[in-house]
């Protein structure tokens, strides 16, 4: 009766994975990115964006950005990682795209938009500006004027306004080869008296990002304060948050909004005093990140200068942590890590190196791979050791059930004892299983987030390996003209790793609880319709380790065989 209820219970308990699993990955567990190609007539295409929500960089957004960006007067941005321009009306850093980073496979299509001028849709920001005590300063319609027209690495451009009472406000932006603005805030008082400001910067964002957060991953308004991150604040909390939203105290760190790939960060001079905030406007929608540092007072004669930075850009983890070398505080935390972040960062390391070392993502993680299985390759060996005589006592396993079939205390008692004569332990193939957790775990999550891994192909139809595998049997590899729902979509890589998977149950003995027997042997069909929307590099991790696992395993068997057949020859003879 027990047996056959779990038999039921293992059989719903699968049939609701199969069925519900793609409702629930798509909100808690998302692939590592969107399916950008897919396989029509057996070639592979790319993906069209859906027009009804078109990405900030489409071809209808540029051309209203492109008329805003001509009604303005503005000095352009030209480095190695940006093109852009800055709006000369307001000061605005509002016109960045990311030169190296395209929205689909093709080098054809647009490179990703990361800041948008007001007035156009989807505007997205950043401006740097004082207050002041009883003076005028200078704001969003302020006409500023440049003393080039064009901002290169090593080459600052200082935009000035004068008010007409004495004051002269500057700015003056640096840029570097990566996406670090570097922005002087200097006020020089040349009036009678002295005078009061408060420097503060701000990055405004019309429209919440389409992605949004879940347990694994924070994305949108994000800071580090007091040296802590904060990833406790989403877009919906702004939106049920009052009109001035939350508010830190801190000294020194950054304040922003992130993207899954893309980083927005306002950047105080480290040790400096600020208020934080990030907020959303109740009356247009906009939401805002700032912080306003300290009064200071400016007596007649005197200049101060308060330094700012600005990260706009990719958050590839070579530039994060070369600022955070440079002082900034914890920004690759912009980046979240999760709950292995001490282990995901050496894997995530290393993946990077082998990718720089032969040029293919794929290749690194199968190379990858081959040292992870090479690492535990001694506890392996102890698992298969253990394996091999799970199967050599079947036969006598088997015996004590049927002898004490009606007896289940004592069966357990004798199974024990023959263990221990033979010297076997049925534990032994856990802890490699374990170990693996937290591997799979971080990479998953340099899958997820590592823009560095973002469009790179491994071989023939896997042209993105940060996307779901797009070749599957269901529409016959693209030859039937129609695109199967995401729970049916099962790539090649997710039916080899079912049957690899199964492959690998195959070597190992059978359990001997039927119940156990049999969700084995549904377990690498589940998996495969699992593993189905994750990403194909992920996929292929799996892939590869289960093919390794299976050469391991037959090799050690025989191995085992061999010195049990021998061990048993040299018994024989010594009691002769």
């Amino acid at each position: 009766m027990n047996d056959n209820r779990n038999m039921i219970l293992a059989i719903v308990l699968s049939a609701l994975v199969l069925i519900g699993w793609s409702m629930l990955s798509d909100r808690y567990m998302p692939t590592s990115g969107p399916q950008t190609q897919e396989v029509v007539e057996g070639e592979v295409v790319a993906v069209p964006q859906p027009q009804a929500d078109p990405a900030p960089d489409s071809p209808a957004e540029l051309r209203e950005v492109a008329q805003v960006i001509a009604d303005t007067d503005r000095v352009a941005i030209d480095t190695p990682e940006l093109n852009g321009s800055i709006n000369l009306t307001g000061a605005r850093i509002d016109d960045l795209v990311l030169i190296k980073h395209r929205e689909g496979l093709s080098d054809e299509t647009p490179p990703i938009r990361l800041l948008t001028p007001a007035g156009a849709k989807q505007s997205y920001f950043a401006q740097f500006g004082w207050s002041g005590d009883g003076i005028e300063t200078p704001g969003p319609t302020t006409k500023w004027t440049a003393d080039k027209s064009r901002l290169v690495p090593g080459e600052p451009v200082t935009l000035s306004w004068s008010n007409g009472t004495g004051q002269t406000f500057k700015l003056i932006v640096a840029i570097d080869n990566g996406f670090l603005f570097t922005v002087d805030q200097r006020v020089e008082n040349r009036g009678t008296g002295a005078v009061a400001v408060q420097p503060y910067a701000l990055a405004s964002r019309a429209e919440a990002g389409t992605e949004k957060s879940f347990w694994t991953i924070h994305l949108g308004p994000v800071g580090v304060f007091n040296d802590a991150a904060n990833y406790d604040i989403d877009w919906e909390g702004l939106e049920e948050a009052g009109p001035n939203g939350e508010t830190f105290d801190s000294t020194g760190g950054w304040v922003g909004f992130t993207d899954k790939y893309w980083l927005t960060a306002l950047i105080p001079a480290d040790g400096e005093r600020v208020t934080a905030s990030l907020k959303q406007n109740k009356r247009t929608g906009a939401f805002q990140a700032d912080y306003a540092g300290q009064k200071q007072i400016v007596a007649a004669g005197r200049q101060v200068t308060t330094e700012a930075r600005l990260f706009a850009g990719a958050k590839e983890k070579r530039w994060l942590d070369a600022y955070e070398d440079q002082g900034i505080q914890m920004l690759s935390k912009s980046i979240d890590w999760g709950w292995f972040e001490w282990f995901m960062r050496p894997i995530f390391d290393l993946l990077r190196y082998l990718f720089k070392a032969t040029g293919n993502f794929g290749v690194a993680i199968i190379i990858l791979t081959v040292i992870v299985r090479g690492l535990l390759f001694p506890l392996a060996n102890k698992q298969f050791r253990s394996m091999a005589g799970m199967r050599r006592i079947q036969p006598k396993l088997k015996a004590l059930q049927e002898r004490y079939k009606d007896d289940k205390p004592r069966l357990q008692q004798e199974m024990l004892k023959l263990y221990q004569t033979e010297k076997i332990n049925p534990a032994a193939g856990c802890l490699p299983v374990l170990l693996q957790i937290p591997i799979f775990y971080a990479l998953y999550k340099t899958l997820m987030v590592s823009v560095e891994m973002r469009h790179q192909p491994f071989a023939l139809w896997l042209q993105d390996l940060s996307a779901p595998d797009p070749l599957t049997p269901v529409n016959l590899f693209g030859l039937l003209d129609f695109t199967p729902p995401s729970f049916l979509a099962i790539g090649v890589l997710p039916i080899l790793l079912g049957i690899s998977m199964w492959l690998q149950f195959k070597l190992n003995p059978a359990p001997m609880d039927p119940v156990q027997k049999q969700v084995f042997g549904i377990m690498p069909w589940v998996l495969m319709v699992i593993m189905a929307p994750f990403a194909a590099g992920l996929q292929l991790y799996w892939v590869t380790s289960n093919i390794l696992t299976i050469a391991q395993q037959k090799w050690l068997y025989h191995k085992y065989d061999v010195e049990h057949a021998g061990d048993t020859i040299i018994e024989a003879k010594a009691k002769k």
